[in-house]
C-alpha cells in the first residue's frame, strides 16, 4: 500500500540576484504576481493536493515569509474597525494552523540537493513534494493534485515534465525517457544541465516532485554535480531502477517567475485571467504601439 504525500519542502534560501535591487531587503518568493506572493500560489497548490505539513528551508533575510504566514495584529484590528471583512477574512485563510508548518535553515547556499537534504529530520521516513515557488504553473487543476493522483496510481518517484528548446536544455534536469503512457513517461536516465549536444531529450523537470526517502541516502554523499552544487537530479538518478520513477506532463502553463521575462508573463496572463482587471488590462495592451 503506497504511503500517502502529506509533506512537502519549499525551498527559499536562494538570494534572488536576478531580482536585484528589488529582492535587496525582500525574500524573491514575495514578488507579487497580481497581487499574491509568489510563495502563497505555491502553498495554496499544496493545500489543493492535500498537503498537511510544510517544511520552508529559508536562508538569512527571510523572516518576511515567516511574517506573511502569521497574524499581523495591528493590520487585522484596523481592517476590521473600517468594517473589510472581506478582505480580513482572505488574510486569515491563508494562516496554518498550529505547527502546520515549520521552517529550517540552510545555512550554506550549496545547491537544491543541499536544501531537500536540510529538511530530512522534518520529512522523516515517508514520501514528500518538493516545490520551487519560482515555478508558477497556471492550470484549472493544480499541478500538484495532478501529479499526487497520478502517483496514487504509479507510487514510486514522479516528476512534472514539459519539453523546453534544445538550446535551454543546459538550464534544466534532462529526462533520458522510455515508454509513454498518457501522461506518464518512464525514466531511464537524468542528466542535470547537458549541453544541447549532448541532451538524451529536451524533456525538462521543472519546480515540482514527489520524491521517496530514499533520495536523503544519496544526498547525504554531499557529492557536488554541475556548477559545483549539490545536485537533487544527481541523487534522483542513483534511485532509477530501483523502483518506479516517471515525468509527468502536466496540464497547465508553467511561468519561469525567476526570470523577469517569466515575472512579467505571468503578472499579464493572471491579470487577464482575472474578472475584475481583465478589461482594464486589455484596454492597455490595446493602446500600444508593440511596432516601436
Amino acid at each position: 500500500m503506497k504511503q500517502p504525500v502529506r509533506k512537502a519542502i519549499l525551498p527559499v534560501g536562494g538570494l534572488g540576484t536576478r531580482f536585484l535591487p528589488a529582492t535587496k531587503a525582500m525574500p524573491k518568493e514575495m514578488l507579487p504576481v497580481v497581487d499574491k506572493p509568489l510563495i502563497q500560489y505555491a502553498v495554496e497548490e499544496a493545500r489543493a493536493a492535500g498537503i498537511e505539513d510544510i517544511i520552508f528551508v529559508t536562508g538569512r533575510g527571510k523572516t518576511a515569509i515567516e511574517d506573511h504566514f502569521d497574524h499581523s495584529y495591528e493590520l487585522e484590528s484596523t481592517l476590521a474597525a473600517r468594517g473589510k471583512t472581506e478582505t480580513l477574512e482572505e488574510l486569515r485563510s491563508v494562516l496554518p494552523e498550529e505547527g502546520q508548518f515549520s521552517y529550517t535553515r540552510q545555512q550554506v547556499p550549496l545547491g537544491l540537493g543541499h536544501a531537500v537534504w536540510c529538511a530530512r529530520n522534518l520529512v522523516g521516513d515517508e514520501p514528500f513534494a518538493v516545490m520551487l515557488a519560482d515555478d508558477l504553473v497556471h492550470a484549472p487543476t493544480p499541478c500538484l493534485k495532478q501529479m499526487v493522483e497520478a502517483y496514487d496510481e504509479v507510487g514510486g518517484n514522479l516528476v512534472a515534465v514539459m519539453d523546453v528548446p534544445r538550446a535551454h536544455t543546459n538550464r534544466y534536469g534532462i529526462l533520458d525517457p522510455g515508454a509513454e503512457r498518457g501522461r506518464l513517461v518512464a525514466i531511464q536516465g537524468l542528466v542535470e544541465k547537458p549541453a544541447p549536444e549532448k541532451a538524451p531529450s529536451t524533456l525538462s523537470i521543472i519546480g515540482r516532485y514527489i520524491l521517496q526517502p530514499a533520495v536523503f541516502r544519496h544526498l547525504s554523499d554531499r557529492a557536488p554535480g554541475a556548477g559545483g552544487e549539490i545536485q537533487l537530479t544527481d541523487a534522483m538518478a542513483k534511485m532509477i531502477g530501483k523502483m518506479p520513477f516517471h515525468g509527468y506532463r502536466f496540464s497547465g502553463v508553467r511561468y519561469d517567475c525567476g526570470d523577469k521575462v517569466g515575472f512579467l508573463a505571468a503578472n499579464i496572463a493572471l491579470s487577464l485571467d482575472r474578472a475584475d482587471l481583465r478589461d482594464g488590462i486589455k484596454s492597455f495592451i490595446r493602446s500600444l504601439d508593440l511596432n516601436t
